[in-house]
């Protein structure tokens, strides 16, 4: 996992949030630890101002799996980047389909010191105009006045 682009470590929900929102554009995704489950990692992408968590596994001999929107067929891939592949075509089980990686190695060029933007964003009124976004576990969670307070 450590090799994946998209790994962003132990960060945290709130965080995860917090860089998607940074990106800011539709079908952003990166990949995070997940806080309740050990050994388990989530998909998180954000879609009209929401953030979308899909947990991902590895099974006994070692396929990775998505939980996905109910009603969807389960899919196991032999590699996380095959599954990260068919998840960037519509109507697969995601809120959105995965459009634009955040990667943690942009993310440590954007908080370098003197640095306090992302690379998409040179304008940190237009950062703050965006809209929060909020947690989902398969749908949305209204978490609000939380996520507004980690952008304080």
């Amino acid at each position: 996992m450590e090799n994946l682009a998209v790994y962003h470590g132990p960060i945290g929900k709130l965080e995860g949030e917090r860089r998607l929102a940074q990106d800011g554009r539709d079908g952003c995704y990166l990949v995070r630890n997940s806080d309740s489950v050990p050994g388990v990692f989530c998909l998180c992408v954000l879609s009209k101002g929401y953030v979308y968590t899909y947990r991902l596994h590895k099974d006994d001999v070692g396929s990775w799996a998505a939980e996905t929107t109910p009603g969807v067929a389960k899919r196991s891939f032999r590699h996380i980047k095959n599954l990260i592949s068919a998840f960037q075509k519509p109507e697969q089980g995601l809120a959105m389909p995965l459009l634009y990686p955040v990667t943690a190695q942009s993310r440590a060029h954007a908080e370098a010191p003197g640095n306090g933007l992302s690379s998409t964003h040179s304008d940190p009124e237009a950062l703050l105009q965006q809209r929060t976004p909020h947690a989902a576990q398969g749908h949305k969670h209204k978490r609000k006045k939380e996520t507004q307070q980690a952008f304080s």
